[in-house]
């Protein structure tokens, strides 16, 4: 079952339209490849691949087994694949990730299991990592001549 949800307040405090694409069933189950412009709120089993516009929630009945592209993201429920989320990611305390993030954000509630690798928005950018080595000549020589 598709709906859409309307209820948002903007700076003003007066209500302001926002589009969340809601996908409900006990039962349903969809594959394939999503391109959602704006929010979607997962409440099945969902795989493939994805790229929302705005923020992806998977309830805690949410099952998504996908490659994702998102701004935000909150997981309730199941998530593996790859995921790059340009804004924020909170995994809550009924949340179950496993596969790898690249964010600049990432919150896992008490509770939260994650179980992957993180990196960070701007490293994966421009491909290099700081690194850290308790020793200086072995890291002169890892970092090449200067």
């Amino acid at each position: 079952m598709f709906s859409s949800s309307k209820t948002v307040e903007n700076s003003n405090g007066k209500p302001a339209p926002v589009q969340l694409l809601m996908v409900v069933g006990d039962r349903a189950r969809m594959e394939g490849k999503f391109d959602i412009a704006d929010s979607i709120q997962v409440e099945c089993e969902i795989g493939g691949e994805m790229t929302v516009g705005g923020k992806l929630v998977i309830g805690e009945k949410g099952s998504v087994s996908a490659n994702v592209q998102t701004v935000d993201a909150t997981i309730m429920g199941h998530y593996s694949g790859n995921m790059i989320a340009t804004g924020n990611v909170e995994i809550t305390e009924t949340g179950r990730v496993t596969g790898n993030i690249t964010t600049d954000s990432l919150v896992i509630s008490k509770g939260g299991f994650f179980n992957g690798n993180v990196t960070k928005m701007n490293e994966a950018s421009n491909g290099q990592r700081p690194l850290y080595l308790a020793d200086d000549t072995r890291a002169a020589y890892l970092s090449g001549p200067r």
